[in-house]
């Protein structure tokens, strides 16, 4: 079964256990999906009303993007799964040979890239839906504007969560350029998230 089909109950009994997954990254994608939804939510309790007709088109746009994130990030929560169970899978390759030990160190390499890629996407798509969360702070529906502030403290949440899931491999890769590239990225999104997550912040706060 998916971890998508799991009931509420069954996903948090599961990340209680002692069973390896799901793990922080899926959380982190949890949490990211979370947030997703409370700018639809906001978004759609916007669209429609006559006090609002002035920026419609705007929130239904922000209404689409916010709706494919969070489809991005749910498939995202699945990924992080499948990224440990093949890391694992590689750890049992053979390595008996000279031969099988190159393959297999390779084959490592590889798998370390991808589980680092898979919650490097979860922080950027949570940045993402932090920047809707801004965009529809000061036009959204003044009834529903606390869920925003809720919106941008779990997008910030969940993308700096993910990039621990980062930060345990990095030092594992041994391309000194993807390093260098992950740890700029790194950098960026926590400096403007910092930013734009105190500023949505405050525009909610001025509106409620």
């Amino acid at each position: 079964m998916s971890v998508r089909q799991l009931s509420i109950e069954e996903f948090l009994v599961q990340s209680a256990s002692s069973a390896p997954t799901p793990g922080g990254g899926s959380v982190s994608a949890y949490v990211g999906a979370l947030a997703a939804s409370m700018v639809c939510m906001v978004a759609n309790l916007t669209i429609g009303k006559e006090k609002y007709k002035d920026v419609e088109s705007r929130v239904q746009e922000i209404l689409a993007q916010g709706q494919d994130l969070l489809k991005t990030l749910q498939t995202g929560l699945n990924q992080d799964i499948k990224e440990f169970s093949n890391f694992m899978a590689v750890l049992k390759l053979p390595k008996n040979t000279e031969e099988e030990k190159a393959i297999r160190t390779t084959k490592i390499q590889e798998v370390l890239i991808s589980a680092t890629d898979t919650p490097l996407a979860i922080a950027q798509n949570s940045f993402q839906v932090l920047k809707l969360a801004q965009a529809l702070a000061p036009i959204g529906n003044k009834a529903a504007i606390s869920d925003i502030g809720v919106a941008a403290y779990l997008a910030e949440s969940s993308l700096k969560s993910a990039m621990f899931s980062v930060d345990i491999n990095l030092p594992q890769i041994k391309n000194p350029y993807y390093q260098a590239q992950v740890k700029a990225e790194r950098e960026r999104l926590f400096e403007q998230a910092a930013q734009i997550c105190r500023d949505t912040v405050a525009v909610v706060q001025n509106r409620l």
